[in-house]
């Protein structure tokens, strides 16, 4: 298991920045000054003085590097799915109207381009409204009809790191793994089957989702906060837009939900979403070689799955 030296994570950086920029300037977009935003899972380039964001991303699960054009679809989903609220006036982080609405793929990496947006420094999100808004999110992506795939980030990352994993026992025990396979092949019938979940939920509806913890992923900016980081948009139930936020989240989702027409959150359904999104950061330990930060913070998330009673039964 190689992992990557300080080195040559500045050097990766240093190639998804030129490759942001080329891929820009191929573009016709008037790049001098590209400047880093954000450098975890993806580096975010600003192509000053362009008004347009870049994200390149870096830390990819096995699935993507076997086969590229799963990231590809899956970024075309994020960009029509961001566009189409965009579209209609919703508050979200549109794509850049300044180039066409697909990803570009330049010198191995495969990007998205976003309109640039200014963000409040230092702003204090109020996770409860943020919560509220979630609701407001999922009402209006009840209307969007485009094609997504079934819970396509439980789907794809929970078995794929699982597997990887297998490999790495300086990263997580045999113990530790043996569980979280197990745990796995409990939840994955209703996460991976349509029909099955909803045989298994009867009334539980289905429908476009964030996929990503909509009320973590929003940008303060001067005018107001907007949705961002569509990278994980599937269809599921709501439920998982919602994992880990505890009693009064839910609570606060339930009313506004109730306000715009939505169904209150259903428990059996969450608590699959739950064990879910447990595994799913067991399974990003499998991308720790590519980021070993992760590791450390990780580990809060890790031990409290590990005193957390296994799920065995749906």
């Amino acid at each position: 298991m190689h992992v990557l030296s300080t080195d040559e994570l500045a050097a990766r950086t240093e190639r998804a920045v030129a490759a942001a920029t080329a891929a820009g300037q191929d573009l016709g977009l008037p790049v001098s000054q590209p400047r880093v935003l954000y450098d975890v899972f993806s580096v975010i380039v600003h192509l000053a003085p362009a008004p347009v964001v870049v994200r390149v991303p870096t830390v990819l699960p096995p699935s993507y590097s076997a086969d590229p054009e799963t990231q590809t679809a899956q970024q075309r989903s994020e960009l029509d799915v961001a566009g189409w609220l965009a579209d209609r006036g919703h508050p979200v982080v549109p794509p850049s109207p300044l180039v066409p609405r697909e990803p570009v793929r330049h010198e191995g990496f495969s990007m998205t381009f976003w309109q640039y947006v200014e963000e409040v420094s230092g702003a204090e999100p109020d996770t409860l409204r943020r919560i509220e808004q979630t609701a407001r999110l999922h009402a209006a992506l009840r209307e969007y009809d485009g094609e997504l795939g079934f819970w396509t980030p439980f789907g794809t990352y929970i078995p794929d790191g699982l597997a990887a994993l297998e490999h790495m026992p300086d990263l997580l025990s045999a113990a530790d793994l043996e569980r979280a396979q197990s745990e796995w092949a409990v939840i994955a019938p209703v996460l991976t089957s349509r029909p099955t979940f909803e045989q298994t939920f009867p009334g539980v509806d289905v429908q476009p989702i964030h996929g990503d913890a909509p009320y973590y992923n929003m940008i303060t900016t001067p005018d107001g906060e907007l949705w961002s980081d569509f990278e994980l948009a599937t269809l599921g139930a709501i439920e998982s837009d919602l994992t880990m936020v505890g009693s009064e989240g839910i609570a606060a989702y339930d009313s506004a939900a109730a306000d715009v027409g939505l169904r209150a959150v259903d428990e059996r359904v969450l608590r699959v979403t739950d064990a879910a999104s447990r595994l799913a950061v067991v399974a990003v330990l499998a991308m720790v070689p590519q980021l070993p930060m992760l590791l450390d913070g990780l580990t809060p998330s890790l031990d409290a799955w590990r005193v957390t009673p296994p799920i065995t039964e749906i």
